[in-house]
C-alpha cells in the first residue's frame, strides 16, 4: 500500500515561497512518477507538476513555468514543489499522487494514490 503524505502548506504574503514535501511510503514508493495537483475554491482540480522516475523528465503547467520547481529525493523518498514569487490565485489545496508508473500521466484519471492535501494561501 502506498502512502503520500504532504506538508509545507500555509499562509504566506504574495510575492513569498513556500516549499511544499510529499512524503511516500510503501512498496517501490520511490520508484514511480509523482505529480502535484492543486484545488482553488470552486475549481476544478488541475496539474502543477510531475516528476518522472524512469528519466527525471519534469512538466509543469505552463502557467507556473519559472516560479514552481519540482525536485525529488530517492533517499528520503520525498518530493518537494518549491514555490517562489507567489501570487494569490496560487491559494488551493495543493495534493501529491502517484499513478503507480515511472513516467508522468497526462490523465489525472490515471492517478490512483492521493495525500490528503495542504492548504496554501497566499494573502496579505
Amino acid at each position: 500500500q502506498i502512502q503520500l503524505v504532504e506538508s509545507g502548506g500555509g499562509l504566506v504574503q504574495p510575492g513569498g515561497s513556500l516549499r511544499l514535501s510529499c512524503a511516500t511510503s510503501g512498496v517501490l514508493s520511490d520508484y514511480y512518477a509523482i505529480a502535484w495537483f492543486r484545488q482553488a475554491p470552486g475549481k476544478e482540480r488541475e496539474g502543477v507538476s510531475c516528476i518522472s522516475s524512469e528519466d527525471g523528465s519534469i512538466y509543469y503547467l505552463d502557467s507556473l513555468k519559472g516560479r514552481f520547481t519540482i525536485s525529488r529525493d530517492n533517499a528520503k523518498k520525498t518530493v518537494y514543489l518549491q514555490m517562489n514569487s507567489l501570487k494569490p490565485e496560487d491559494t488551493a489545496v495543493y495534493y501529491c499522487a502517484t499513478d503507480q508508473s515511472t513516467w508522468c500521466s497526462g490523465d489525472e484519471g490515471d492517478y490512483d494514490y492521493w495525500g490528503q492535501g495542504t492548504q496554501v494561501t497566499v494573502s496579505s
